[in-house]
């Protein structure tokens, strides 16, 4: 369960009734409770080893040997610090208070700093969920009598000079005169009216006693100087420490002389923890947040409304891609030296796309990450569409639009990075190796999620989402917050992909969202994305309109046949309800190039269209198609052949083929230095119609679609830390835990205590460990083991032996919870067990 969704217990105020049956249970609980993190986690049930172990991912690697490897592990300063980072703010403002509350601190201490001398109804209703999130994480153990903070937390929390409290607060008197004069103690004492003791303990006692005091502590500031009182506002709520020349203004040298201010070092003076209590009402913050701020709607739509506008923004993506893409067919941008794409043919990419930099950015990424671009990983690196693309081109539109939401909904690849420096000052550049951000996925689904928490077709107040994601969030709040920028971005790309509409969550969106999306799970919540989306897509046609102009009208999305081959024979023009593409003595010379013929051509127009064929258009293919061909071009390194010999003449005579340096060697043969494909392209620049030939003298047929990468997989996701385990993995990992323990913690006949605890290996003769090992074999008892591995590691077992023979034992091992079989030579020593584990 995670902090930033706990459902905090309601807990109700009791007065003196609840206080007393708090005291009742904490003198019950007193002889038996725990006295190590260690002992708390060994009484925990195993559902909530489990949920330990869910919440905190990184104790499961490797899993520990026992409850005792548990507890160091979840004490060391890298886990704890990841646990604190995931703690809402109110947890987190509860753990602040148990690291400058007594340590063992009473649940009543712990609630007073929060609520106040006022007290705050939230904050009680609040408390035990708090409390209870950080039991679960092991941040926490103990009763409510005891209550304990991880010593790495509270030295993460508490303050010191070097690092100050988040609360604000510094040490209490005891810390800030530990290093002081006894004498000097005596004059503080005397200046605050309080008479002099026989020794520095009492006398802090007595000065602690004072600032704990309301009253008393309310008349020593009554007769403060006005300035004196102004130094105190300016420290109260941090930081505490203050710098003082040798010779301090009247003002703070009052304070000091009372004790209201106590040195830290020789031009440091501090505010003891105790005063600036007094002073904050009793609150350890300035606010406490114990309820997550709501997120307000902004404004509702009729669900119909928001559907089609996402529906309509889904489509667009689509086209996009796809247009993206065929700009590519051929073979796209280089891959730049470091990897990614240059600013030059970024900028290009945008102009081609109609967009802006970073949308053309994100529609890049969003291809990468659904794996329907990559690199060719050829020497002339270049990026390319790959063969995955041309089956997502074969679904129907619903379902390639539900690829790529769900290939958005899970990256980690940010585009928004796209133009900024990292920390070598070097620019991110777009499909780079350094644009993954590992909370991007989570940020992404709890975005939608709180959207999902609104009523439906609702779009919220962003600052108010905002502001819910910093208070599930706060340890990385700030205003270079990476989690709120990926926030932002996270419900512009939702709009652009159409997963919102008009910011609203729509039908489909939350469909995505109906459980968590893993490996094995994201096929099916792609089909049921797509079903919930497919009646809002507009139906593809299967006609065009041609008109006299030589254009066609598309009156909507063309099927995928009707549009690839229309893509080769006409230019789009513009786009919009309806798609005018526009038909060119060059377009028609690549429908000719990549094999059709003219009849080919007009059947397909005739076939297609509602209206008749124009008769412009049928004189323009014909034209080309009668010309194409006409002039042949090979590889000498070129020739041109044709068997019009005027028309080679005419082209030699003609000043644009200077250029090419073209030289006849034969009536019908011209020959060049110069590429193929240089050539071919000179001579259409002049206005013929070549093609190009094999070897053998065939024409080569081109298609626009030849340029494809290897296969290739989508990248990878990189993870926020280790991968959350699935129930079959915690389960194991709980029973090997509790079995490990019982290893570790077994009691062995006629042994000490202060042996049974040191963790050594038992020790015994070969021959006892033999006559050992066959008694309990023929008795089916327990016994304990000591054992080296082949690797040479050392470990304790608890075993029954079932069958001695060969120089083996073959035992249940209870720690591993399964049959297995010990060479003999490896056992150090055995003893019996006082008891047999269960």
């Amino acid at each position: 369960m995670g902090t930033g969704e706990r459902n905090q217990e309601a807990h109700v105020p009791e007065g003196t009734t609840g206080a007393t049956d708090r005291a009742a249970s904490a003198a019950r609980t007193a002889a038996s409770a725990p006295r190590t993190l260690a002992e708390s986690l060994r009484a925990r049930p195993d559902e909530s080893l489990a949920a330990l172990l869910r919440t905190r991912p990184d104790l499961l690697s490797p899993v520990p040997g026992d409850l005792t490897q548990l507890a160091t592990r979840a004490g060391t300063r890298a886990s704890v610090v990841r646990a604190l980072e995931r703690l809402d703010t109110f947890a987190l403002q509860t753990a602040q208070v148990l690291a400058v509350a007594p340590d063992p601190a009473p649940y009543d201490a712990v609630r007073d700093l929060l609520a106040g001398d006022d007290g705050d109804p939230e904050v009680e209703a609040a408390l035990p969920g708090a409390l209870a999130a950080l039991r679960e994480q092991a941040l926490v153990w103990g009763g409510d009598d005891r209550l304990r903070l991880v010593r790495t937390a509270r030295e993460l929390l508490a303050p010191s000079p070097t690092h100050p409290s988040p609360t604000g607060l510094g040490p209490t008197v005891a810390e800030a005169t530990s290093g002081m004069s006894p004498g000097r103690v005596q004059e503080i004492l005397q200046a605050a009216g309080l008479p002099a003791t026989h020794d520095p303990v009492s006398a802090v006692a007595a000065l602690t006693s004072l600032f704990t005091d309301r009253t008393r502590m309310a008349q020593l500031l009554d007769s403060a100087p006005s300035d004196a009182l102004t130094v105190l506002d300016r420290l109260v709520w941090g930081p505490p420490y203050g710098e003082v020349s040798a010779d301090p203004p009247p003002p703070v040298r009052w304070l000091r002389d009372h004790g209201l201010l106590l040195p830290a070092t020789a031009r440091t003076l501090v505010l003891p923890r105790e005063v600036a209590l007094h002073l904050r009402a009793g609150r350890a913050h300035r606010t406490t947040e114990p309820v997550p701020p709501a997120v307000v709607p902004l404004r509702e739509y009729r669900p119909q409304v928001v559907d089609a506008t996402a529906a309509g923004q889904a489509f667009t993506a689509l086209t996009t891609v796809e247009d993206l893409l065929a700009e590519w067919n051929e073979g796209g941008p280089a891959v730049l030296r470091a990897g990614g794409l240059s600013v030059r043919d970024l900028k290009r990419t945008a102009t081609a796309l109609d967009a802006t930099e970073p949308i053309a950015a994100f529609w890049l990424e969003l291809a990468y990450a659904a794996g329907l671009l990559a690199s060719d990983g050829e020497a002339d690196e270049r990026y390319a569409p790959t063969p995955e693309y041309d089956d997502w081109l074969e679904l129907p539109p619903a379902e390639r639009w539900s690829r790529l939401a769900v290939a958005w909904l899970g990256a980690t690849r940010t585009a928004g990075l796209v133009g900024e420096q990292d920390t070598k000052g070097r620019t991110l550049a777009a499909l780079g190796p350094d644009l993954d951000r590992s909370p991007a996925p989570e940020v992404r689904r709890r975005v939608l999620t709180l959207l999902g928490t609104l009523p439906e077709a609702t779009s919220p107040d962003p600052a108010s989402l905002l502001a819910r994601l910093r208070w599930e969030h706060p340890a990385r709040s700030g205003p270079a917050d990476l989690r709120s920028r990926l926030a932002q971005w996270a419900l512009s790309e939702a709009e652009l992909i159409g997963v919102t509409g008009r910011g609203a969550l729509t039908t489909h969106g939350r469909t995505l969202l109906t459980q968590a999306v893993g490996a094995g799970e994201r096929g099916a919540l792609g089909v049921l994305a797509a079903k919930a989306l497919a009646p809002h897509l507009p139906e593809p046609v299967d006609h065009v309109l041609l008109q006299a102009d030589l254009t066609a009208v598309a009156p909507g999305p063309l099927r995928r046949p009707l549009a690839a081959m229309l893509g080769v024979l006409a230019d789009i023009e513009s786009k919009g309800g309806a798609t005018v593409y526009r038909f060119t003595a060059g377009s028609v010379r690549r429908a000719l190039d990549a094999g059709q013929t003219a009849s080919d051509l007009q059947a397909f127009l005739t076939e297609h269209s509602r209206t008749p064929v124009p008769q412009p258009l049928s004189y323009l293919i014909d034209d080309v198609a009668r010309r194409h061909g006409h002039l042949r071009v090979g590889s000498a390194s070129a020739y041109v052949r044709c068997d019009d010999e005027a028309m080679l003449g005419e082209i030699l005579a003609d000043k644009r083929s200077q250029a090419l340096r073209l030289r006849r060697l034969a009536p019908t043969v011209l020959a060049t230095t110069a590429e193929p494909g240089a050539l071919l392209d000179g001579l259409r620049s002049m206005g013929y119609a070549p093609a190009a030939e094999s070897a053998e003298g065939d024409v080569l047929i081109t298609r626009a679609d030849a340029r494809r990468t290897p296969r290739r997989t989508a990248p990878v996701p990189v993870p926020d830390g280790p991968p959350l385990p699935d129930e079959t993995l915690l389960d194991a990992a709980v029973r090997a835990i509790r079995a490990g323990d019982t290893a570790a913690t077994v009691v062995r006949k006629d042994q000490p205590e202060a042996a049974r605890t040191d963790g050594s290996l038992p020790r015994t003769s070969p021959a006892e460990t033999l006559a050992t090992v066959q008694a309990a074999a023929m008795t089916g008892s327990a016994v304990w083991i000591g054992y080296v591995n082949a690797e040479g590691s050392a470990s304790q077992r608890v075993i029954a032996p079932v069958r001695v023979e060969g120089g083996f034992v073959t035992a249940y091992d209870h720690t591993a919870d399964e049959v297995r079989t010990y060479p003999l030579h490896r056992i150090t020593g055995v003893a019996e067990l006082a008891d047999d584990p269960a």
